[in-house]
C-alpha cells in the first residue's frame, strides 16, 4: 500500500470517528440492537456511509474518546488529511484491500480479459519481452508453465468483475511478480491491492522461494 493509500484509509476511519461521535446515540441503538459483533459492523457501515473498516475503527471505540478534547483531536486529524489528500477511498476502491481477491487464471473464462492485455502491451505473458504470440498459443503454454509448477496465473476480482492480472513466473530460484491492471481500473488502487493478495498466493505457490516485482504493470 502506497504512503497515499495509507492516509486514504486513515482519513476513511477518521471520518468515520466523527461521523459517530456526532451520531453516537444512533451508533449505541444499533449496537445494542445488532445480533452480534458482525452485525453491529455492517449496520454502523451502512448508518454513517462508510467502509468495513470505518466500522470497525467505531465499534472499537473507548469511552475515553467520547470526551470533547478526543473528538477535537480526530476531526482536526481528519481536516490535516483532508488537507494532504485529493481523493477519497471511493475513488481509490481497492486501496484498503478489502474487496479485491485473486482466483487462478482459467483458459477458457479469463481468456476475454488476456486479449485485452495483449493488445494493451504487445508482450507474451511469460515476461520475457518477447513480442505475443497467437492468442490460444499464449495461454496454452501459460497453462503449460502451470501445470510444471514453473507459473501461477491469477485474475484479480471486484466482485464479479474482472480488473487485472497477476502473474508470476519462476525465475530460477526467484518469483517475478508482474501485475497488470486493465486500463480502465487504473488509478483506483487495484495495483497495490493486487501485488499484497498476491504475496500470499505466491508463497503458497513457491514456498520458500522469494518474490521479485520486475515492474508496476505487466
Amino acid at each position: 500500500m502506497t504512503d497515499l493509500d495509507r492516509a486514504a484509509a486513515r482519513r476513511d476511519i477518521a471520518d468515520a470517528l466523527v461521523k459517530a461521535l456526532d451520531r453516537r446515540h444512533e451508533v449505541l441503538d444499533i449496537i445494542v440492537d445488532a445480533e452480534d459483533r458482525d452485525a453491529a459492523v455492517d449496520a454502523i457501515a451502512t448508518l454513517l456511509g462508510t467502509s468495513h473498516a470505518g466500522g470497525e475503527a467505531v465499534i472499537g471505540l473507548s469511552f475515553d474518546r467520547l470526551t470533547k478534547e478526543s473528538r477535537r483531536i480526530i476531526a482536526e486529524e481528519l481536516d490535516d488529511l483532508n488537507s494532504q489528500l485529493t481523493f477519497t477511498l471511493n475513488e481509490r476502491p481497492a486501496s484498503s484491500a478489502e474487496t479485491l481477491a485473486l482466483r487462478a487464471f482459467s483458459g477458457a473464462e479469463d481468456r476475454d480479459i488476456f486479449e485485452v492485455r495483449i493488445q494493451d502491451q504487445g508482450a507474451a505473458g511469460d515476461g520475457s519481452g518477447a513480442p505475443a504470440g497467437a492468442l490460444d498459443d499464449e495461454i496454452a503454454s501459460a497453462l503449460a508453465r502451470v501445470e510444471a509448477e514453473e507459473a501461477a496465473w491469477f485474475v484479480a476480482l471486484e466482485g464479479d468483475q474482472k480488473v487485472g492480472l497477476v502473474f508470476g513466473e519462476l525465475n530460477g530460484h526467484e518469483v517475478e511478480v508482474r501485475i497488470w491492471i486493465h486500463p480502465e481500473h487504473r488509478k483506483k488502487g487495484y495495483g497495490t491491492a493486487a501485488l499484497r493478495k498476491s504475496r500470499s498466493e505466491m508463497a503458497i505457490y513457491f514456498p520458500a522461494a522469494p518474490v521479485v516485482v520486475r515492474a508496476p504493470s505487466a
